[in-house]
């Protein structure tokens, strides 16, 4: 796993995460998102695009994330997320609370929820 800190505009900062985020890789993006939250940041986003895996510890760390700084009165969107992290993100339904809108529509039989 990889990943990057890039403030966009003050108070915004974008958080790339490669790879796989697992019970390996997750304690080292935990130190990132410690001091991230240190900055008391209004948005934070997340991109997930080149995320390939993620499991319970690396979720655990994203909804850190995600509770740190919407207790500061910010917000985290993730944005990017397809494949196994999406299908976690949805199955925990964190796609309710933290998915941007380019996230993929949900199919049901090969239809879009929008074709229903």
């Amino acid at each position: 796993m990889t990943f990057t800190v890039t403030t966009i505009n003050p108070g915004v900062v974008r958080l790339v995460i490669e790879g796989e985020l697992d019970a390996v890789t997750a304690p080292d993006l935990r130190k990132e998102i410690d001091k991230l939250a240190t900055t008391s940041p209004k948005r934070v986003e997340v991109d997930l695009a080149s995320l390939r895996m993620v499991d319970s510890s690396g979720v655990g760390a994203i909804v850190s994330l995600y509770k740190r700084v919407r207790g500061q009165g910010g917000e985290v969107v993730v944005t990017g997320i397809r494949d196994q992290p999406l299908a976690i993100f949805r199955l925990l339904r964190l796609d309710r609370v933290m998915i941007g809108a380019d996230m993929p529509a949900p199919t049901v039989h090969g239809q879009s929820s929008s074709n229903r």
